[in-house]
């Protein structure tokens, strides 16, 4: 289901999957979304920041803007990928120690629907801090995209015809789920 023509903000964290966000983004333009990245400050190692401005049209994202700076536009949706063992747990406790970690934070609050896709390794997943955090953030309405006991994106079998582009067409997917759910909690709906 298509339902763009709003504001996607992509929190992305320091993981190896960082640098095929692009990806993620051109799937979302083609969905009429206008997207605003978001960056971990320890992202911004792992990404091609001139890359995504060229291909969004918007300054990537790291921390909290200036009083003189402009407000950005406020997000629609929210898709954190790579999602990072880190970002899950503070994201589950409620730290807001970073900008991205603040979005996160007041999207549940204010309606914004949230989807993660983790990139975690599996010693991490399996930890029990790790499984209470994906615990609580779906009690909140968070979908967390991680596959029964696996830790990376899970398995792909959606619309995308690229093998490497469905993680991240399966989170798309997942945030057309979350609209069907709860319509009119989305602008443009």
């Amino acid at each position: 289901m298509t339902w763009g023509n709003g504001v996607l903000y992509v929190i992305v964290c320091a993981s190896g999957a960082a640098g095929d966000v692009g990806r993620l983004v051109r799937l979302a333009r083609d969905e009429g979304w206008t997207v605003q990245i978001v960056a971990t400050p320890p992202a911004l190692d792992f990404i091609d920041v001139p890359a995504l401005e060229r291909q969004t049209g918007r300054p990537v994202r790291s921390r909290y803007r200036r009083p003189d700076e402009p407000k950005p536009p406020r997000a629609d949706a929210i898709i954190v990928a790579p999602a990072t063992f880190n970002t899950i747990n503070k994201f589950a406790l409620g730290i807001a120690d970073t900008y991205a970690l603040g979005l996160l934070a007041e999207a549940p609050g204010l309606g914004i629907p949230v989807v993660v896709l983790p990139f975690v390794n599996d010693a991490l997943a399996s930890r029990a801090p790790f499984r209470r955090s994906v615990e609580s953030l779906r009690a909140e309405g968070v979908s967390i995209l991680a596959g029964q006991g696996r830790s990376g994106p899970p398995a792909a079998h959606d619309r995308a015809g690229d093998p490497e582009d469905r993680p991240w067409a399966r989170a798309l997917d997942a945030l057309g789920r979350l609209r069907r759910e709860a319509p009119g909690e989305v602008a443009g709906s």
